[in-house]
């Protein structure tokens, strides 16, 4: 493969640790947006599920959105979701079907989905990487093997994902 075929198909990923019941995950959705619209497909942002105890939806919240990816609407209906996070408190399952519905997805399906717990390796399985990789708050957000902490403050995080995202995209690893 020659340089410029290289400097083409370069991609970085940033996973982002996630509560969807988290309202510093549903702040982060701006930067998220700007970084997708900076790197296009070069950055694959790939959403990870860390429901936090506090979040007495969150955990079904992360099935759902999976579900969600099995319709092909993974990312609308995690931002969709993330948008509502306050009414989500309140309204629970109900409100996570609606979105479904709203985003034409086959709400039926995610309800089965729920009750059978098809999804729950998936959750269980990011929580635990989480864990295991020191995560212990949402938004957590791992790139070039450099795990930066969003929980406390979104300030300056988005310009080094961007620092590190360019350097990886270089090839300066």
């Amino acid at each position: 493969m020659n340089d410029l075929t290289a400097a083409t198909t370069a991609r970085a990923v940033l996973d982002v640790w996630c509560d969807l019941q988290c309202p510093d995950c549903h702040a982060a959705q701006q930067d998220l947006r700007a970084l997708r619209e900076r790197y296009g497909d070069r950055l694959d942002i790939r959403l990870r599920h860390f429901p936090l105890p506090k979040h007495k939806y969150a955990y079904v919240a992360a099935q759902a959105a999976e579900e969600a990816v099995d319709q092909g609407k993974g990312r609308e209906y995690a931002e969709a979701v993330l948008a509502r996070t306050e009414e989500l408190d309140g309204r629970g399952e109900r409100l996570l079907l609606e979105v479904a519905g709203e985003l034409g997805l086959d709400a039926e399906e995610l309800d089965t989905a729920l009750v059978d717990g098809r999804h729950l390796l998936i959750v269980d399985a990011d929580q635990a990487e989480g864990k295991a990789i020191g995560v212990t708050g949402t938004p957590t957000y791992v790139i070039g093997g450099e795990r930066l902490d969003g929980g406390e403050s979104q300030e300056g995080l988005r310009a080094r994902i961007e620092e590190i995202a360019d350097r990886l995209l270089a090839g300066q690893g």
